[in-house]
């Protein structure tokens, strides 16, 4: 009996971890590289959800900074009829925050895959 819930708790930790790390359903991403083409294209948003210490130290021109946990009290600060692509650091943040815009109605979202520290520009 106890393998049976030992297994339950374990493939619900997984279950957890997946769900955090995979894209939401219908978020692009895209490479840095990708990126670089698009960059200064005025029919898309650009943030980055790092906190604003991490965006002075290093940003790409053109990039609002909105972090992560101040998005959602933001939100009214985007428009939904234009794509949003969103960095952070490595990538993990701007999933979140990817996730947060698709909850949210968006329906153009696209994640920098590796983020800043891919980034080289």
């Amino acid at each position: 009996m106890d393998w049976i819930i030992n297994g339950l708790i374990i493939i619900l930790l997984v279950w957890f971890l997946v769900g955090r790390i995979l894209p939401a359903k219908g978020v692009k991403q895209m490479t840095t590289g990708e990126l670089r083409k698009i960059a200064g294209d005025k029919t898309r948003q650009f943030i980055d959800v790092r906190t604003p210490g991490e965006y002075s130290g290093n940003h790409i021109k053109g990039f609002k900074n909105i972090p992560v946990h101040e998005l959602r009290g933001r939100i009214n600060e985007l428009s939904k009829d234009k794509e949003v692509v969103v960095i952070c650091q490595s990538g993990m943040r701007s999933n979140k925050a990817s996730k947060i815009l698709a909850q949210k109605g968006f329906t153009e979202v696209t994640n920098v895959q590796g983020g800043m520290s891919s980034w080289r520009g």
